[in-house]
């Protein structure tokens, strides 16, 4: 019962690596805001937990959404101790110049800009309580890229390198910010990253993985409770990879 106690919001948490960070989190304790664009999704997975999880529909590029979100973990759960920035989108294969300007955008909203604006509506919160905990939710894209998914890749750079600055920026306040980099898991956006799913490609992309699996929600999840709890409390500014040895 690592996190007994605690109040966390998990953006994404409707489905992937994000129901797997929701399920572990109740598992050990805490009372978790399940926040999904996907009002069925979110729906599900707070259904599937129980009472110490409540789910509500919110777009994270929504100034106002944001505000729900927190509003509904202070109001309903009675405070806020931990933010997990896990929604994210994709991209498919392609080279650079050919991707078009509205994925572009959309990529920048959900993977970039969504953490300003969540940063506005806790970390004022944090600073008071001087405690708090934020994780986010990267890639070994951002340390390690593959070609054709040049825009989704920096994307997860700037996430790891504002890590890294809220981290140093925040710790005086007594918050911590930690990332965790996952390889491609067994999630919805799996055939996003791969173009097509099929044994060949499977096999291709596994042969990168010296562990030779798929990361799972349950990885990230187990992960993800370490690196918000007590235990890791000297823990900030890292970007934990969770890749079965993919950025050796």
């Amino acid at each position: 019962m690592m996190l007994e106690g605690k109040i966390a919001i998990v953006t994404g948490g409707g489905s992937g690596f994000g129901e797997g960070i929701v399920r572990k989190f109740v598992a050990e304790g805490a009372r978790v805001v399940v926040a999904d664009r996907d009002a069925a999704g979110a729906a599900r997975v707070a259904g599937a937990v129980g009472p110490k999880a409540r789910a509500i529909t919110a777009d994270v590029t929504v100034d106002a959404d944001v505000a729900a979100m927190v509003a509904v973990a202070t109001e309903g759960f009675g405070g806020l101790d931990i933010l997990v920035n896990n929604a994210g989108v994709g991209q498919t294969p392609q080279p650079l110049e050919g991707v078009p300007e509205e994925l572009f955008d959309r990529i920048l909203a959900v993977n970039v800009k969504a953490l300003y604006l969540a940063s506005r509506h806790v970390v004022p919160r944090f600073k008071r309580a001087k405690a708090g905990t934020i994780l986010n939710i990267a890639s070994t894209g951002g340390v390690s890229p593959r070609p054709n998914l040049t825009w989704y890749n920096a994307s997860k750079g700037w996430l790891i390198t504002a890590t890294r600055g809220m981290a140093v920026e925040l710790a005086p306040f007594g918050i911590r910010v930690n990332a965790i980099n996952p390889v491609a898991g067994e999630t919805p956006l799996l055939k996003t990253f791969m173009g097509q799913d099929t044994p060949e490609v499977r096999a291709k992309f596994l042969a990168t993985i010296p562990l030779g699996r798929f990361s799972t929600p349950q990885d990230i999840g187990n992960a993800a409770a370490f690196l918000c709890s007590d235990e890791a409390s000297m823990i900030t500014g890292v970007a934990l990879e969770v890749d079965g040895g993919r950025c050796i």
